[in-house]
């Protein structure tokens, strides 16, 4: 029997809320999603003001970020570059997304769930999941 190890409501929480206080810090809002280590949504926040369109894109980077076990840039990078790229299709799902600020949550290799957020900069999205990847693995 196989056994498959992957963040709980818990971890998403703590996620959440160190997301969400850093994101008042900066008088920023955006769109934050956890999901398990299948890309299904654990948690999920929408901060008053936040773009409708986030919701789905946050979502979309989470599940991206755990299925593919890599950082949603990185596959944004890979599909804009014509040099060694390749089609979104590539995945097999219309649910991927190149766009930056989907986060694995890595544990020795082994890819427990991801942290998205939305409705920032790539940049800053990347910067404020990370913070989130953070919390739950302190």
């Amino acid at each position: 029997m196989q056994q498959q190890r992957t963040i709980d409501y818990a971890d998403a929480q703590k996620a959440l809320t160190v997301i969400v206080a850093e994101l008042q810090r900066r008088n920023a809002i955006g769109v934050i999603a956890v999901a398990d280590n299948h890309g299904e949504l654990i948690a999920f926040a929408r901060m008053d003001g936040a773009p409708f369109q986030s919701i789905t894109i946050a979502i979309n980077k989470a599940f991206t970020a755990a299925r593919a076990g890599k950082p949603t840039r990185e596959i944004g990078k890979k599909i804009r570059s014509a040099d060694q790229g390749f089609d979104i299709s590539y995945y097999g799902d219309p649910r991927f997304i190149g766009w930056g600020g989907g986060m694995p949550v890595l544990v020795a290799g082994e890819c427990l769930g991801a942290v998205a957020v939305s409705g920032l900069s790539e940049d800053e999205d990347a910067e404020i999941a990370s913070m989130g990847i953070a919390a739950i693995l302190a």
